[in-house]
C-alpha cells in the first residue's frame, strides 16, 4: 500500500444481496482450489502464515470457518490465543507468538494475533503508551524476518460499519447459539468505535509495509466477505495442480465365515 493511501477503509456502494444457493456454489469452486493449493503446500513444503483482524463483529470467524472447512487441520492450523499467562506477561511480547509460526508444508491461521497489542489491549487499557510505541516500531522488523524465512505473510483486516457491527452484535444477544461470541470485553470495546479507529490508523500507518502489506476487506455482506477473501488468497500464492492416479477403490474381502454379534449394541435414540 502506497503511503498515500493509508487512510480509513471505506466500504463499498451496497451490492445486490447474494443468495445462499449461489454463495455455496461459488465457495465449493474455491474450496476445490483451497485443496489444490494445501496438496501444492504439501508437496513444495511452503510455509504461509495469515493473520485476520478487525473489530468485534467484522466476520473473522465466520471466514476462518469457511476457509478452514474443506481442508486438512494438519495442513491448515488456526492459532486463536488466550490471554497471556503471567510468564507470557513477563517475555518479550511477540516472544508467545513466535512458536505458532508455519514449517514446511503448513499453513497457519491467526484469528487475531500480535496486533492485539495495537488495538484491544491499546484501547483497553492493557498497556502503556510506551509499549504500543515500541511495539509498532518493532513490528515491521519482525515481519521482515518472518518473511526473509521463506513465510509468505498475509495479513487481512475485515472492515465491518458501525451499523453493521451493532446489529450483529445484538444478534448475538438474542441466538442461544451466538451468545458465547460476545464477552464482557465486547460489550466494553462496543462503545469505544472511535479509540479503535485511532488505533487501527496508526497500526496501519507504522506495519503498512511492502513485505507486510494490509490487506482490507469490506465485510458487512458476510457471504461475499469470504469469497472475495479467500479468492484474494489463492490469487497471492502460487499453485499447481498435482497430477493424480484414478483413485479406484479395491474389491473388499470375503467374510470367510465371519457373523455379526448377537449381544445387544447400545444404539443411541433415532430422534432425526
Amino acid at each position: 500500500m502506497a503511503k498515500d493511501k493509508k487512510k480509513a477503509p471505506k466500504n463499498s456502494a451496497v451490492s445486490p444481496k447474494l443468495s445462499n444457493k449461489d454463495y455455496l456454489a461459488q465457495l465449493r469452486k474455491l474450496h476445490v482450489e483451497l485443496v489444490k493449493l494445501q496438496e501444492w503446500v504439501k508437496y513444495k513444503g511452503i510455509k504461509v502464515c495469515i493473520v485476520f483482524e478487525g473489530r468485534d463483529g467484522a466476520g473473522k470467524g465466520g471466514t476462518i470457518k469457511a476457509l478452514t472447512e474443506r481442508v486438512s487441520p494438519r495442513v491448515f492450523r488456526v492459532v486463536a490465543l488466550p490471554a497471556p499467562t503471567d510468564r507470557e506477561k513477563s517475555q518479550m511480547y511477540l516472544q508467545r507468538y513466535l512458536p505458532y509460526l508455519p514449517a514446511a508444508g503448513e499453513v497457519v491461521i491467526f484469528d487475531r494475533s500480535w496486533y492485539n497489542r495495537a488495538g484491544v489491549e491499546r484501547v483497553m487499557g492493557f498497556c502503556t503508551d510506551e509499549q504500543v510505541t515500541a511495539f509498532l516500531k518493532a513490528v515491521p522488523l519482525v515481519e521482515r524476518a518472518i518473511v526473509d524465512s521463506g513465510i509468505i505473510l498475509l495479513k487481512y483486516w475485515l472492515e465491518v460499519s458501525e451499523e453493521e457491527q451493532t446489529r450483529r452484535l445484538e444478534a448475538r444477544i438474542e441466538d442461544g447459539r451466538k451468545i458465547w461470541k460476545l464477552s464482557p470485553m465486547d460489550l466494553k470495546s462496543y462503545s469505544r468505535w472511535y479509540d479503535y479507529s485511532r488505533a487501527r490508523d496508526d497500526m496501519f500507518t507504522m506495519t503498512d509495509t511492502e513485505h507486510g502489506p494490509w490487506l482490507v476487506a469490506n465485510s458487512n455482506d458476510k457471504r461475499r466477505a469470504r469469497l472475495n477473501i479467500i479468492a484474494d488468497l489463492l490469487s497471492r500464492i502460487p499453485y499447481k495442480d498435482i497430477p493424480r492416479e484414478k483413485v479406484i477403490l479395491p474389491k473388499r474381502q470375503k467374510a470367510a465365515g465371519y457373523r455379526e454379534p448377537d449381544y445387544p449394541l447400545r444404539r443411541i435414540p433415532e430422534k432425526f
